[in-house]
């Protein structure tokens, strides 16, 4: 009877003795694996569970050559991770990329194919300009010089030369600040932006 008792003790610690956790899982979930130029980057992290922990991601290149840490909180156990900017070939050869993610002891690697389909990409620091340009804090000739400096010559061709002792007579079209602010809450693409500007100047609607 007593070894009864003592057995029936033994597996009731069993049941409730306390049991190792096993350790959070995370992995990167793609939108797509195949981008090009002018394309942001969108992917999603999936987590086992919350621990308060950031997740830490590295993209890098074939070669190794990779980014600084880019830190992401986790609140959810999806969190959405959309680029701000999208691919520029000064800054991204072509090529196979990895996305590292660590996250609480676990470890997770993504890859994805970065492609010229030949769109037209218009630089960040261009559309920068353009929104200063946009609130009336540069002029038309500075928002010129940045498109001929900082645009290829296929995608928006300025026939003349930025003379900075002129710059200030370059004009643009009011009206032409609706296309522009649709540009940069890309409503249009760069494609079209640029082929509406190429339209101008054909025109002779810019003029210097």
């Amino acid at each position: 009877m007593k070894l009864g008792v003592i057995i029936a003790g033994i597996f009731a610690l069993g049941l409730f003795a306390p049991t190792a956790f096993a350790a959070p899982s995370a992995q990167i979930v793609m939108e797509k694996t195949t981008f090009s130029y002018g394309e942001k980057l969108f992917y999603t992290i999936e987590v086992s569970e919350v621990t308060g922990d950031l997740a830490i991601i590295h993209i890098r290149d074939e070669s190794g050559k990779g980014s600084s840490a880019i830190p992401i909180e986790i609140s959810q156990l999806r969190t959405e991770v959309p680029s701000l900017y999208p691919f520029e070939k000064e800054v991204f050869p072509e090529g196979k990329f990895f996305i590292d993610l660590q996250y609480s002891g676990a470890e997770y690697t993504a890859e994805f194919n970065l492609i010229d389909s030949g769109n037209v990409v218009i630089p960040f620091q261009t559309k920068q300009i353009a929104y200063s340009w946009v609130n009336n804090q540069v002029s038309s000739g500075i928002l010129i010089d940045s498109i001929q400096k900082m645009v290829e010559e296929d995608a928006i061709n300025i026939p003349y030369e930025i003379d900075r002792d002129h710059m200030e007579e370059i004009y643009i079209p009011e009206w032409m600040k609706i296309t522009t602010i649709w540009w940069l809450e890309e409503k249009i693409s760069d494609g079209t932006y640029a082929n509406a500007f190429q339209n101008l100047i054909d025109r002779q609607i810019i003029t210097i």
